[in-house]
């Protein structure tokens, strides 16, 4: 079977582990090895494709700690202002700062970004909902360059339309 290809907007501050992720995947119904999928598991192509509008939090820590939230609540046009406020805040390389994603009314994800080298090192605070009864997740992430990251935050913001 051919591998499904997953698409959808994807914003990642880290590269591998560690890492954090916000992304929407979209599956398309139609691939090939989604219709073989569905079959095997007795589900159309879309039951097994899924919502694609659904966004989540990942985060990933190189001891194995991870955390994955659902962020039903997400906006694209709330997605994008974060990146927008995270691209303006890489813009100062001497710059020390803190953005922060909230989802009705709670703050899921904190970044404080430091310079570090010719870019920026980031701690990111998990935060899933209290009714999930999991603890915050802080992540340690090394230096990304400035160039890296200001082109993934606007690959980020186009390919939500």
């Amino acid at each position: 079977m051919s591998p499904i290809a997953v698409g959808g907007p994807a914003l990642f501050i880290g590269s591998d582990t560690p890492c954090v992720a916000l992304v929407r995947p979209m599956i398309d119904p139609a691939q090939p090895a989604v219709k073989e999928a569905a079959e095997r598991a007795g589900v159309t192509p879309e039951e097994f494709a899924g919502p694609s509008d659904q966004w989540q939090l990942i985060a990933d820590r190189t001891d194995g700690e991870g955390r994955e939230i659902a962020l039903n609540e997400l906006s694209d046009e709330a997605a994008g202002a974060f990146a927008q406020r995270l691209l303006a805040a890489i813009a100062d390389p001497e710059a020390e700062f803190t953005e922060v994603l909230t989802v009705a009314a709670h703050d899921v994800l904190r970044i404080d970004g430091r310079p570090a080298g010719e870019g920026f090192a980031f701690l990111a605070s998990v935060v899933p909902p209290p009714s999930e009864g999991t603890p915050l997740l802080e992540v340690e992430i090394g230096p990304s360059s400035i160039a890296d990251l200001r082109a993934e935050l606007e690959q980020f913001r186009r390919s939500l339309g």
